[in-house]
């Protein structure tokens, strides 16, 4: 004859660690998630910083270029 509370116990661990490994796979799917964003992140954080190098680098060789190259198109 078998405990009635044994195979309740036991149907209450099978159910927790079914639930402990969906969470565990869930927190892999957001870790792998915030990983992927950080690296989408620094790449973004590097094509700022090039542009913003670009757009010095622009200003500075308007600011050094021949006055002329600054006249309205009709002179």
């Amino acid at each position: 004859m078998e405990n009635p509370s044994h195979d309740l116990t036991a149907e209450r661990v099978t159910e927790l660690e079914i639930k402990a490994s969906y969470a565990e796979d869930m927190l892999d799917q957001l870790n792998m998630t915030i990983y992927r964003q950080q690296q989408q992140i620094d790449r973004l954080i590097l094509q700022v910083t090039q542009l913003k190098e670009q757009i010095q680098s622009s200003g500075q060789e308007a600011a050094a270029g021949n006055p002329r190259d600054e006249l309205p198109p009709h002179y």
